[in-house]
């Protein structure tokens, strides 16, 4: 992918999404192919809006998804309890003589969560169509950074591609959007 066409994705990119909320984007090596030249980016926004935490650090999600959620009833909220009674009956029984408990660090937020989109372009380098550019950006999902960074790596080390992706901060979107421009 040149410079060029780069600048011109990454443009068209932020013409669809926010690009304040841009945390990162991976931008894949483009393919030449029959005349034609794609390329694929993969970028993680910051969530719109606040995420909600319980009092146990659990996500709480937003009212319209709550809404939708099974709501359990009295029975099985009874069968619950009774287990929860049970689990702790049990665990007040167990002793294991002379091992030292090992106490699991406390973690008290969830890592932060990002909306994940890919992008696409295509542009016809050759034929009657000449010039003709097409790009979409569509939402895939939401996750952590670090499971972003794992599924890039992945997807590279499955294409077996030995060119780098090239991995770039909200910052250097930014960038790169106001050297496009100038």
């Amino acid at each position: 992918m040149t410079d060029q066409t780069r600048l011109r994705f990454l443009a068209a990119i932020a013409r669809q999404i926010p690009p304040e909320r841009v945390e990162e984007v991976h931008l894949f090596p483009a393919i030449r192919q029959g005349g034609m030249e794609s390329g694929v980016a993969v970028i993680a926004l910051a969530r719109d809006g606040v995420t909600s935490l319980d009092v146990d650090g659990g996500y709480v999600p937003p009212a319209d998804v709550a809404e939708a959620a099974e709501v359990e009833s009295h029975a099985e909220l009874a069968v619950h309890d009774q287990l929860a009674d049970e689990t702790a009956f049990v665990s007040d029984e167990t002793v294991v003589p002379d091992v030292e408990p090992v106490v699991a660090p406390r973690v008290d937020a969830a890592p932060s969560r990002y909306t994940v989109y890919t992008a696409g372009y295509r542009l016809t380098l050759k034929g009657p169509d000449r010039g003709k550019w097409e790009v979409s950006v569509t939402e895939e999902a939401d996750a952590p950074l670090v499971t972003v960074d794992a599924v890039v790596r992945g997807v590279q080390r499955r294409s077996g591609d030995s060119d780098e992706i090239t991995r770039l901060s909200g910052d250097d979107f930014r960038a790169s959007l106001a050297a496009a421009t100038v």
